[in-house]
């Protein structure tokens, strides 16, 4: 330890004040003034004001009131400009082939590998692609198209360059995508191999630590590092810091060594530090991969015959979302099942239901910064809902069944870690039962109108822990602090019973309804976005703390007030000068 320390992780040598791995990505890759602005195929613009989504889609970007480009999260392999996905027998491999040209939005390269939202939104549908359409698949490779170079993180300019909110809900999404290699791996019999066939910094060994094991080539040269403190004056927001310590268990001070050190480690003291699981010889490695996913298939239990084909979602079916600009608020409507059976369908509403819902999210998220109330409404009858809920729940062993409803878990978590007010507005010819109730138990509060022939709720056995959020305990959990009254589930529920039971907030009569709810949403809007955002972060998660919530409550807490103050952003701060040949200027006050 006392070398690692006087000399840096690799021992002695002289340490660079820029990583190898980022340097390059950062050098020249400002955007060419004279370099024409051309708008990006993979944006697709919507109409303002009030807006459903899906239909209407142009080919053309447009921005909103602040100059972002509205973003589409819908793509497909054929338009894939980053990713390659191959399958051999049991294994299918990812390849980062990251094409420097094809930002998401103009003004930097993405050298190196370097990659940006639109770099993981193909991530995103690469795995979903895995998890339906190749049930045969049991363990994936991720490996890098490039010499000597598997990925350098996220692109530096990028961040740079990009809005607060930009950069906070580009780490949100990279986190979530990760966490959903995770849930896979936990829950859907896929386990994940990362080989490292090049240096690794930063996001590229974040969504290493997010695989199963991870393999690192022993070329004498190639590192993994995560050199934000010490080069950008930020924190490896996407779960580095945290998965060092509780998923690695990485000694506390091996791993404050590994992240104050820029240049990074090489194979054999990574080996020894357990910042990786294998490292092979050059000559060796691709073999050596081959046969540990080979191995790795052996242990799942994922059963393999035809998959199911995700077509385009196309227009919404099942959500409607309406914005008030002027409120600054969201409707967002599901549309309940009618009589369901088994089936193996893009088209089977559980699997449609989690992708509209999934996308509507995203979109709110990422193209409507300033709507701050999203007010969750359901549609349709409670019985067809319950009867969903009884086929997933006696179907839950079909390797089809179980991607859906991890497909729902993993949306509803979305909603969690949402930095956006949620009420549920239960009103009449409502379905909140089941699985479509766990809406009403991730809001922050639930308004139900106690009237004659008024709606009504129910729980199934879904609410019991099918879903579980961040901290592992199910949302009925979660309200009632783990001490659960005894609810009944398969029956209906009327609001004087629910507000009795604590499964709402308030239960007002027909005379009250219209202004108790008015008033709550006008009162919701017009305070602070930024403490309620800190507030609601603060009240959703009771309970335990696990690594999940240590990575959005903490890591990405710090790092959203780090890239707000000087010492980061500033005009002479560490991740504005980077790669400039300044040195940052920083504010030594400790806060």
């Amino acid at each position: 330890m006392a070398e690692g320390l006087a000399r840096g992780a690799h021992g002695a040598r002289n340490r660079p004040r820029r990583h190898a791995a980022v340097q390059g990505a950062l050098r020249g890759a400002r955007r060419d003034p004279q370099a024409a602005r051309r708008p990006r195929p993979a944006l697709r613009a919507r109409a303002g004001g009030r807006a459903d989504f899906g239909p209407n889609r142009e080919a053309e970007p447009q921005r909103d009131s602040q100059g972002a480009p509205m973003i589409s999260f819908d793509t497909h392999p054929d338009r894939y400009n980053h990713w390659r996905l191959s399958f051999d027998g049991p294994v299918a491999t990812l390849t980062l082939d990251v094409a420097e040209d094809k930002g998401l939005v103009p003004g930097y390269k993405l050298k190196l590998n370097s990659y940006d939202l639109g770099v993981d939104i193909e991530l995103h549908d690469a795995l979903n692609r895995i998890r339906f359409e190749h049930p045969e698949v049991k363990a994936v490779v991720l490996t890098s198209g490039k010499s000597r170079m598997f990925c350098s993180g996220a692109n530096i300019y990028m961040l740079g360059t990009s809005s607060h909110a930009w950069k906070v809900n580009f780490c949100k999404f990279t986190n979530e995508t990760r966490n959903g290699i995770e849930d896979s791996s936990a829950d859907s019999g896929l386990r994940f191999l990362a080989a490292l066939n090049g240096t690794t910094a930063g996001g590229g060994y974040e969504l290493a630590l997010a695989c199963d094991e991870i393999a690192l080539v022993d070329d004498r040269s190639s590192t993994v590092s995560l050199p934000e403190v010490p080069l950008l004056g930020v924190l490896p927001g996407t779960g580095g810091l945290t998965r060092l310590i509780d998923k690695r268990k990485v000694r506390r001070d091996l791993a404050d060594v590994f992240c104050t050190t820029a240049e990074g480690v090489r194979a054999e003291r990574a080996r020894e530090w357990k910042l990786v699981d294998h490292s092979w010889k050059p000559q060796q490695f691709a073999e050596a991969v081959k046969a540990r996913a080979l191995e790795l298939a052996a242990k799942s239990d994922r059963p393999g015959g035809a998959g199911v084909k995700l077509d385009d979602l196309g227009a919404n079916r099942l959500i409607g979302v309406n914005i008030d600009k002027a409120a600054r608020t969201a409707t967002l409507t599901v549309k309940g099942p009618d009589a369901i059976k088994p089936e193996r369908s893009a088209d089977w509403y559980p699997l449609r239901l989690a992708r509209e819902l999934d996308r509507a999210i995203l979109d709110l998220r990422h193209n409507h910064l300033d709507v701050g109330l999203w007010l969750l409404k359901t549609q349709g009858g409670i019985d067809a809902v319950l009867q969903m809920d009884e086929i997933l729940e006696s179907n839950k062993s079909d390797w089809f069944v179980r991607e859906t409803l991890g497909y729902l878990r993993r949306t509803l978590s979305r909603l969690d870690v949402s930095s956006r007010s949620m009420f549920a507005v239960i009103e009449p010819g409502s379905c909140f039962a089941g699985t479509l109730m766990e809406l009403a138990l991730a809001a922050d509060r639930s308004y139900m109108l106690d009237a004659e022939n008024g709606p009504q709720i129910a729980l199934s056995r879904l609410n019991m822990g099918t879903y579980p959020m961040a901290n592992g305990l199910s949302r009925i959990e979660n309200r009632f602090c783990g001490d659960v009254p005894d609810v009944p589930t398969g029956k209906a529920i009327g609001a004087k019973q629910a507000s009795e039971l604590g499964l709402v907030t308030a239960a007002p009569d027909d005379i009250d309804w219209e202004d108790e709810v008015r008033i709550a949403i006008e009162e919701r809007v017009s305070l602070s976005p930024d403490a309620l955002t800190g507030m609601e972060a603060s009240l959703r998660f009771a309970g335990p703390e696990t690594m999940l919530t240590r990575v959005f409550g903490r890591l990405t807490a710090w790092q959203n007030w780090i890239f707000i103050r000087p010492n980061a952003i500033g005009e002479q701060g560490a991740l504005k000068v980077y790669g400039t040949g300044a040195k940052p200027k920083f504010n030594w006050e400790r806060v």
